[in-house]
């Protein structure tokens, strides 16, 4: 897409407006998932398995029927696979396989059927009239297990296309790329390592839990609010697993308490629409924390081997590494995005890499932030830390050796454009964190982390008032404060005040398709589709300014929110400001609006860099956060107090990733940690205040510079922690989250 008029001053843009949600947030006016109620409503309860891995021999649900509070119970059958339909394929089948088990139960909490009662606690009563058969198979919950041979498999013929002959029918998918020649590569080098690492699946911990409202009739007509990070996406799903047409299922999303990339699915909301359909009443289905961390998506789990050679100078002279991820017992881990990601910030003459989706017996994985890239991360940097430390170099300075570039052949391909990676590097050398001393039992981690960023389908409306106001339809839920950044946007284009523009998530009948808030996409794709909907705007502002005055559009120009003549051969005319022009619109030619759709693709990689001290205490294991700094290129920063809420997030959840936050699965298969009182979090007592610094270096794919930043300030942390940790403690941590019993034990083991 050629992108005109760039801009590098602002008026604006780079400001701290106040947020415009925080009055409704703070008041409780705002609206969360399970805040819809409906007249007549009806509540959903779902029953899950408790077997790990089972066959669904027979269900009876004659005696949840008969229960004289409820109105509905739907099983598989009642989805849009049934015999004598033609069946789903693909994801789509995969997800109501997911929603909804069919012939077996394929992880500890998977659905099995779902009652509506008059009440929540009827519903979850009558769930125990329900009578479930189940034939218990073997299962395997590891990534390295359920790749062995004697694996047992969880489905036959999952595999696509690119996996090797020979491999276990749980190997899902495979990835390899890279270039050069490894082996001379490491015939070059003065010291090799090779290392592997492992890290557990983590839940984005979200603090509101799904939940929705759906209401379906026998005409297939349909309305649904849920809480999610994509409605259109949820449209399309539900419309296809329920057999509807995808046009007469409206969506409205909610205000959202985090997603984090979990919401991008849906678990819960076929469901509630099967239950209306069947009972002809609006269906409310709230999760509890124990089926959030039961049945929705986790990140995988990972196991690692990377072998990297290095000179005495610290030129990295090779890399390579293979990245095993299980996403669940369906396809979709992303081994591939791990791949890619571990060796991107590198300008790496000789580098291969190798990822695995794997299947096993746990909650199909969904993304969390930079999916799969904090894991290859954590690797890569781990070892890359390690080489330093025998070389005896600088960990930044060689960084800054073997840093990525403007040119550079990215390791999983293309060539990169201008990206900052060097920059904050510099900005880490520069900064006094990075020379401040250390007390005893402390240690300081450095690691550098990349993110793809994406474009995707995108459509804005924007429709200015008579008074001058401006009312601006996005279609991506905000999950990071992209109403605020579109509105400064659109001001910067309209030369009107940001508090004259309302900006509202419309629904799926309102707007055109719009991609999922995911991929750090919103501020890059939604804001350049708002930067487009307003000039379209100001074309016919200057288009009503010219008709008045009697001269060509062309003969007009817009400035600071003012039609001006656009020279001295134009006339001598007076400026006209918006709120003249759009007095007077009704008789000049009508509503004045813009609009905007496009799928852009210049969304620009993103680089980050993070410095860490930690503190171990050795009697205990425990570990301490001492000191914290994120420095990231966000290209430009449209609302700087966001970009920063964004940077210092990242740390907040890779301090829980590495230190305390993991599934733990028993030898039965079940997970053992299903409330946050077992699965811990970072509160803010285990927090230190974590510094930012905002490096821009603009993305030449946008009018205003801004890549996206929601995803790569997760991806040093867990890197940089483990250095951090592991000079503390004197001893390499291989495996995540390095908990103190996991601490002790490597104390004990290293003597």
């Amino acid at each position: 897409m050629a992108l005109d008029d760039r801009k590098s001053e602002f008026t604006f843009i780079g400001t701290r407006p106040n947020r415009p949600d925080g009055l409704d947030k703070v008041t409780g006016r705002a609206k969360f998932g399970a805040d819809i109620s409906a007249p007549g409503m009806l509540h959903g309860a779902i029953l899950r398995s408790p077997h790990a891995h089972a066959r669904i021999v027979k269900i009876d649900v004659s005696k949840a029927e008969a229960h004289k509070d409820v109105k509905a119970v739907v099983t598989r059958a009642d989805f849009a696979d049934v015999p004598f339909k033609p069946g789903l394929e693909g994801e789509f089948w995969n997800v109501l396989e997911n929603v909804m088990a069919g012939e077996k139960a394929l992880y500890d909490g998977h659905a099995v059927a779902a009652i509506a009662a008059t009440s929540a606690l009827a519903a979850r009563d009558a769930l125990k009239l329900i009578e479930v058969e189940y034939e218990v198979l073997p299962h395997v919950t590891d990534v390295d297990k359920a790749m062995a041979s004697d694996a047992p498999v969880i489905r036959e013929g999952a595999a696509d296309y690119s996996v090797p002959e020979g491999m276990h029918p749980n190997v899902v998918r495979y990835h390899e790329s890279g270039h050069g020649d490894v082996e001379a590569g490491f015939a070059e080098a003065d010291l090799i390592i090779e290392d592997s690492f492992v890290t557990e699946a983590t839940h984005q911990g979200y603090i509101e839990p799904h939940a929705c409202l759906g209401m379906l009739g026998n005409d297939g007509k349909g309305e649904l609010w849920c809480t999610t990070q994509g409605h259109w996406i949820a449209q399309k799903t539900c419309a296809a697993l329920l057999g509807i047409e995808t046009s007469q299922l409206r969506v409205t999303a909610s205000e959202i308490g985090g997603g984090f990339g979990g919401k991008t699915t849906v678990f819960i909301e076929p469901v509630a629409l099967a239950l209306s359909r069947k009972a002809n009443r609006p269906v409310k289905v709230v999760m509890t924390r124990s089926e959030v961390f039961r049945a929705t998506g986790p990140t995988s789990s990972a196991s690692m081997d990377i072998k990297i050679g290095m000179k005495k100078d610290g030129t990295i002279s090779a890399a390579q590494g293979v990245f095993r991820l299980q996403g669940g017992a369906f396809p979709g881990a992303p081994g591939d995005m791990t791949a890619m990601c571990a060796f991107a910030p590198y300008n790496l003459t000789n580098v291969k890499q190798v990822g695995y989706d794997v299947m096993a017996n746990r909650p199909k994985q969904a993304a969390y932030r930079a999916p799969g890239a904090p894991m290859g991360a954590f690797a890569v940097e781990s070892v890359i830390d390690e080489l330093c430390k025998k070389l005896d170099l600088d960990p930044v300075d060689v960084r800054l050796k073997n840093a990525a570039y403007e040119g550079t052949k990215a390791s999983y391909g293309p060539r990169y454009e201008r990206i900052g990676l060097v920059e904050t590097l510099e900005a880490a050398k520069a900064h006094p964190h990075y020379s401040a001393p250390l007390k005893p039992g402390q240690g300081r981690g450095i690691s550098c982390g990349f993110w793809f960023n994406h474009g995707g389908e995108t459509s804005v409306s924007l429709s200015l008032s008579e008074d001058g106001s401006a009312q601006l339809m996005v279609g991506t839920p905000d999950i990071g404060g992209s109403r605020a950044s579109m509105a400064l946007m659109a001001a910067e284009v309209l030369g009107i005040p940001y508090e004259n523009i309302r900006v509202t998530i419309a629904d799926t009948a309102t707007l055109g398709y719009n991609d999922v808030s995911h991929g750090s996409r919103v501020t890059y794709a939604s804001g350049l589709a708002t930067i487009k909907a307003a000039k379209h705007a100001v074309e016919k502002l200057c288009e009503r300014a010219a008709a008045s005055w009697g001269i060509p559009a062309d003969a007009v120009k817009w400035e600071n929110g003012f039609a001006v003549p656009s020279g001295p051969n134009a006339g001598d005319f007076d400026p006209r400001p918006l709120a003249d022009i759009t007095a007077h619109m009704g008789s000049t030619g009508g509503p004045i609006s813009g609009h905007f759709e496009a799928t852009p693709e210049g969304a620009g990689v993103s680089f980050g860099t993070h410095i860490v001290d930690a503190e171990v205490d050795p009697e205990t294991g425990k570990t301490a956060i001492t000191r914290y700094t994120v420095i990231q290129d966000a290209g430009k920063a449209i609302h700087p107090t966001y970009v920063e809420g964004q940077y210092q997030g990242g740390a907040a959840q890779g301090i829980g990733w590495a230190l305390n936050e993991e599934y733990i699965y028993g030898e039965d298969g079940r997970l053992q940690n299903s409330i946050f009182l077992d699965y811990r979090i970072p509160v803010a007592s285990d927090l230190p205040m974590i510094d930012t610094v905002i490096v821009e270096v603009p993305n030449p794919g946008h009018p205003f510079g801004v890549r996206g930043v929601g995803e790569t300030g997760i991806v040093p942390p867990l890197a940089a922690i483990a250095n951090a940790v592991s000079h503390a403690a004197g001893v390499r941590m291989r495996q995540l989250p390095m908990s103190p019993p996991r601490i002790l034990a490597a104390l004990k083991d290293n003597g």
